[in-house]
């Protein structure tokens, strides 16, 4: 949620940001017109039940002659004050729904536009190999984990529905290695890893900035007013809700390892092969309180830590900076790593690390105290692993017989194995 204060002083930043994510900046004066309405019919409440206090207080003193009158003054200020409280709160409810709509406003430098209109900050990692020089015709991901033994979309399918796996032997294992992976590395940064809920309350997760325009990425259970998480986040987020917290000796840091769930109800007909997107799957999540003037920098490690980890599995990547209008709600500044796909010749995302600035504290009252009182912390979060790295994993260090290359790195939690050979 944005600083309604700030709004109010300066307008225009907020409506740029709209402009730059190509949403409506209308929103910002609606917003502004709300929050005039709320706090002149708070007014009007408030001084509506003064008067019936002092006409209340009156009554005692009043003579026999006088009480009747002022009897029938309370009672119809007693009247007016229900009606101005129900509408002081309407307003206040309608002012909180409008603020809640308009996403966190993009830092400067952040690409204007669409998800198609990030820029290209780099490209890192070995070269993408040339198979046809080696003289082979690459698998892609899902031929070579059934040649291994390590996928099974069809028996995925036919328990849960499309889009649903099972990984075995080898496939969960390497999986669990690359989480380890992850795990250790974080751990070593000074991460407090965690296993989190993967069932939230709604106030967690609209809080985080979720339940906006994707809400239809999300599993609901009615019953039991909880929503499936799609990743950690949303746990570590809710984690210090409603907490004053000590940053003085620096950000806390958490590494929440949990199972992710995902309707991706936009995505028909897209990557619908082998494990790419789909309804499951597990990750590793960096996620940070900071202060907010120290947001940016600790936005450069945590993409830092997610090019280390890529270094280590040894694939070629691209970092992009998205653009506005694919930001999501909660991010101000969002960096993606995207790992070449050699079957497809295209960059496929595998890590995404976002600046959310004060967002999503002030939805969730986490604040520090400072030598001038409390204040909304920053949150960042960053990928680590996913289950989706074993794509890319897979499809780069392949050879003509279908075995997979380990990377160096990789091999201790394999236990030393160099190389994946296929079922014969």
């Amino acid at each position: 949620m944005i600083d309604v204060r700030a709004l109010r002083e300066n307008p225009e930043p907020a409506k740029d940001s709209q402009r730059a994510r190509g949403a409506d900046p209308g929103l910002v004066d609606e917003i502004i017109e709300a929050d005039a309405a709320r706090r002149g019919a708070l007014q009007e409440f408030e001084s509506l039940r003064a008067t019936q206090k002092e006409v209340s207080k009156s009554v005692g003193r009043a003579s026999k002659e006088e009480r009747p009158a002022i009897l029938a003054k309370a009672k119809e200020l007693a009247e007016q004050v229900k009606a101005a409280e129900a509408a002081a709160n309407a307003a206040d409810a309608e002012a909180d729904r409008l603020a809640r709509l308009l996403p966190n406003l993009v830092l400067d430098g952040v690409p204007r536009g669409g998800e198609d209109d990030y820029t290209v900050l780099r490209h890192e990692g070995p070269a993408p190999r040339d198979f046809a020089a080696e003289g082979f015709e690459p698998k892609d991901h899902l031929a070579l984990g059934e040649g291994l033994d390590a996928i099974d979309t069809k028996r995925g399918a036919k328990v849960s529905g499309a889009r649903f796996y099972y990984l075995k032997g080898v496939g969960a294992r390497l999986e669990l290695a690359l989480m380890s992976m992850a795990l250790d590395q974080a751990h070593r940064a000074g991460f407090v890893p965690m296993m989190t809920p993967t069932l939230v309350s709604p106030q967690i997760m609209g809080g985080t900035g979720f339940l906006g325009e994707h809400s239809d990425e999300i599993y609901y259970l009615p019953a039991d007013d909880l929503y499936l998480t799609g990743t950690s986040e949303v746990a570590l987020a809710g984690y210090h809700a409603d907490e004053i917290l000590d940053l003085s000796d620096g950000p806390k840091r958490y590494l929440g390892w949990s199972t992710c769930y995902r309707r991706e109800a936009g995505a028909a007909g897209k990557d619908t092969r082998g494990i790419i997107r789909v309804h499951q799957f597990n990750k590793a999540e960096m996620f940070s309180y900071c202060r907010p003037e120290d947001a940016a920098e600790e936005h450069a490690r945590f993409l830092a830590w997610e090019e280390e980890m890529l270094a280590k599995a040894e694939l070629p990547y691209r970092v992009i900076d998205t653009a506005a209008g694919d930001l999501g709600t909660s991010a101000a500044r969002k960096f993606d790593c995207e790992a070449w796909l050699p079957t497809q010749e295209r960059y496929m995302e595998v890590t995404s690390t976002s600046n959310c600035t004060t967002f999503q504290a002030r939805r969730l009252g986490i604040r520090e105290r400072r030598e001038d009182g409390t204040a909304p912390v920053a949150t960042l979060n960053g990928t680590l692993a996913t289950t989706r790295w074993l794509v890319a994993l897979l499809e780069n260090h392949q050879r003509p017989d279908g075995s997979i290359r380990v990377p160096e790195a990789m091999r201790p939690y394999l236990g030393g194995v160099e190389a994946l050979e296929p079922v014969r």
